[in-house]
């Protein structure tokens, strides 16, 4: 049977190569952080979730060490069993009180945070209304539970249904969803707090808005805000001044805090318990180890004593999105450390952000192209992510280069 399946993705996966959209994986032979090697070639990195510079810290480095030497490396268990420590219960508080929650429980990854949140919560006579560029965690999670689901056009608020001419696709907006699904029992409104291709912030205030006027829940995955997002880096929904408003929270520490992995989901206690006894992912899945909980314990403690590194990586992203677009790049506009450079308007745009990407690590700047599936035909980029571990010569040399190979290409003039 094999023989079949293995001619089919060898054909399959030669088109792809010969359309020159292969993902490669360039190894890195040093620490993550603003400068790392590559084939024995230092270069700057500019494509990592790094956000706050601190998956190399020395201080996260030596709280992990200290967890290994008093808490061992692993527990070879699932929480419920016999793997819970005390020190998964300190950073579960911690976090909680970080984020304004209520209660918080560890998952291995906020991947698995959302494949276990909405199952649980959510039957047959509820619904789930997802925005329609929502991470695939949060479209896979849904799709395991047995919910209705609709799907709003992406940042859409309105009361509305609209064919597109192009696609003759119907989209709706938020309003008209709570609307067609007000006879269901119960309702969750779910939608990432950044969108990860274009850097993008959730409408929090108008769905929040939305949500008491409709008696829905609020769920926001803020993977891409924890920890920089809002004045004391809580996230986007200190960022949209709705705190306290939104009901469960699902989030990375393999981001800005840390770099590493692990993920939770914060919400209310009742909601915590729950997910304690219901979610699969946490009830099949070992403990996070007590490297990652002690170097994240480290992390918050840090963030909640000084936002000096959020407060960096906001000046950082600002001057190179400035510089950027005065030297005519096509990007989306934005706050966000995620800085998309768009190709789609280009010939053959998929090709070219593939060698723009390997002509910028030419020139000692590593970044990574994004094409079809990951993101729609016609939208490929290079997403630039900032990080306050970069130093102003670092967002130099990079708007250097980007200018000399935009110009090589003939992308700007």
């Amino acid at each position: 049977m094999y023989g079949k399946i293995k001619e089919y993705l060898a054909t399959e996966f030669k088109k792809i190569q010969d359309a020159g959209l292969i993902k490669n994986e360039r190894v890195i032979e040093s620490q993550q952080g603003a400068e790392i090697i590559v084939k024995g070639k230092k270069c700057l990195n500019f494509c990592a979730n790094n956000y706050l510079g601190l998956s190399s810290h020395p201080d996260l480095i030596n709280a992990a060490h200290k967890a290994i030497d008093e808490r061992g490396f692993g527990l070879s268990s699932v929480r419920f069993i016999c793997g819970t420590q005390d020190i998964h219960k300190t950073l579960e508080h911690k976090i909680s009180d970080f984020l304004g929650m209520e209660d918080c429980i560890l998952f291995s990854s906020c991947f698995d945070a959302n494949g276990g949140v909405f199952e649980p919560l959510m039957e047959e006579e509820d619904a789930i209304i997802t925005d329609a560029l929502n991470h695939a965690s949060i479209i896979d999670g849904i799709r395991l539970s047995k919910a209705k689901r609709w799907i709003y056009n992406h940042g859409d608020m309105r009361d509305v249904e609209e064919t597109d001419s192009a696609t003759g696709k119907s989209g709706k907006g938020l309003e008209r969803c709570l609307k067609e699904s007000q006879s269901c029992r119960f309702r969750l409104i779910a939608t990432d707090g950044v969108f990860s291709m274009d850097g993008d912030i959730a409408k929090l205030k108008e769905i929040c808005d939305l949500a008491e006027k409709y008696d829905a829940l609020v769920m926001v995955d803020d993977s891409h805000a924890t920890g920089f997002m809002g004045k004391t880096g809580k996230g986007t929904h200190e960022y949209n001044d709705v705190m306290g408003r939104v009901d469960i929270i699902t989030t990375t520490f393999g981001k800005a805090l840390g770099g590493a992995s692990g993920g939770c989901i914060a919400s209310y206690k009742e909601i915590i318990d729950w997910m304690r006894n219901k979610a699969r992912p946490y009830l099949f899945s070992n403990t996070v180890p007590p490297a990652v909980v002690g170097a994240t314990i480290k992390v918050i403690d840090i963030l909640t004593k000084s936002t000096e590194l959020r407060d960096k990586l906001e000046q950082n992203t600002k001057y190179f999105r400035e510089k950027m677009t005065a030297v005519g790049f096509d990007i989306i506009p934005g706050v966000h450390p995620i800085v998309p450079i768009m190709f789609g308007k280009y010939p053959n745009c998929s090709k070219l952000a593939v060698d723009f990407a390997n002509r910028m690590l030419d020139e000692g700047i590593y970044v990574t192209p994004f094409s079809f599936p990951v993101v729609p035909k016609g939208k490929d980029r290079i997403r630039v992510q900032i990080s306050a571990g970069h130093e102003k010569q670092h967002l130099d040399m990079a708007i250097e280069a980007f200018t000399k190979v935009g110009r090589e290409l003939n992308i700007i003039k």
